[in-house]
């Protein structure tokens, strides 16, 4: 396993990282939000969830650059902004609002009792 992000997507990105470090307990957070936004992960298709490796993929390069940016290291703008626009498109196919999850009087029950 891996301790970074690799340079490239590839199929399976996030699950071939190092899960006990930061980096990747902050994706697998990311990725619950993401999928807890659109319904819960049980509700998630196939499509959905690859978009959501994506978006996550996408969304930490952006977030590398912009600290090369901050550093004064090398940036590239139009790069930036191609990453950018294919992050707002992957956001807007999933849905840029919260989705209602269907919930039944037993598993609300059964959720207060986990805790």
């Amino acid at each position: 396993m891996s301790k970074h992000v690799p340079d490239n997507y590839s199929p399976n990105w996030l699950q071939s990282i190092d899960q006990r470090t930061s980096v990747a307990q902050s994706l697998k957070r990311r990725y619950g939000e993401l999928a807890a936004d659109l319904g819960g992960e049980s509700t998630l298709s196939y499509q959905q969830r690859a978009l959501i490796d994506r978006a996550l993929f996408l969304e930490f390069h952006l977030q590398q650059e912009e600290v090369k940016l901050a550093s004064g290291a090398e940036f590239d703008s139009g790069r930036w902004v191609q990453s950018c626009n294919a992050l707002l498109g992957i956001f807007k196919t999933l849905g840029l609002q919260r989705q209602a999850r269907e919930v039944t009087l037993a598993s609300y029950v059964k959720a207060k009792g986990d805790k």
